[in-house]
């Protein structure tokens, strides 16, 4: 089997990093030229990865094929491009429905929405795929817990809450720039922030058969440390606004 990536941004690169650390069967990869930096380093660092001349000679040798484009550059380029019937097709694309893409495709091909994420790089993470497809799913099982939605418009609720990894990443910076400015070395400050969160999160998915809310209630103390971060976050609107922006990029993808 040959992979085709229709663009060589942050998520393709983290995909094609996992999908060559994982035990997938395939002979080659073949990647878009469009970002020319990560697509030589790909090249570069992995085994069986090829640059394209075009995209139009990706769709040409691939029997899988992954659009991974702004939604821009999607509605740009995926209307010219020649497509089989026989490949399967799984778009990253946020904002580009199914039956845009099937329009835009034109030919009955196998077409699967996917929801990958930069530590799928790492062969971890859920990856929410609509519709359920078995081979997609055994695929990105292979590379973290593929997560089968049957209806497209729940998948939005998936893509809005991927909304929210820079704002995490974000969290994490204001943290340990606040340690280093209290002279912190930032090695350490950052080492610490990451490896914290990391602890919490691990913690979280061991429980998460049971409500969040009882780690809120279990990690605070009366009057302690906790307690004053969530009362006074919960008085600055913060968990709200939280709300409201996911409220907010959900308004989005439905238009």
């Amino acid at each position: 089997m040959n992979i085709g990536f229709i663009g060589t941004g942050k998520i393709a690169s983290s995909v094609v990093t996992g999908i060559c650390k994982s035990k997938i069967s395939y002979n080659k990869i073949i990647i878009s030229p469009r970002n020319k930096k990560i697509a030589n380093k790909l090249k570069k660092n992995l085994k069986k990865v090829i640059i394209a001349k075009n995209n139009q000679q990706i769709l040409d040798q691939s029997n899988w094929v992954f659009l991974s484009v702004t939604p821009t550059v999607g509605e740009k380029i995926i209307k010219e491009l020649k497509f089989k019937s026989n490949q399967t097709i799984v778009s990253f694309i946020s904002t580009i429905t199914l039956s845009q893409l099937k329009k835009a495709i034109k030919v009955n091909a196998k077409i699967v929405r996917a929801i990958p994420l930069p530590p799928i790089s790492l062969k971890k993470g859920p990856i929410p795929i609509c519709p359920p497809n078995r081979k997609v799913k055994e695929f990105f099982n292979n590379l973290g817990t593929t997560v089968e939605i049957k209806n497209e418009k729940s998948s939005i609720n998936f893509w809005s809450t991927s909304g929210m990894m820079a704002p995490f990443y974000e969290m994490l910076r204001i943290m340990t720039d606040w340690l280093v400015k209290r002279g912190v070395k930032r090695n350490n400050a950052q080492k610490y922030i990451t490896s914290l969160f990391l602890a919490l999160s691990e913690d979280a998915v061991v429980n998460s058969k049971e409500n969040l809310r009882n780690l809120v209630k279990e990690s605070q103390t009366p009057k302690g440390l906790n307690e004053q971060g969530v009362k006074e976050l919960t008085r600055a609107g913060f968990y709200k606004s939280l709300e409201k922006t996911l409220n907010s990029i959900h308004r989005r993808l439905n238009k």
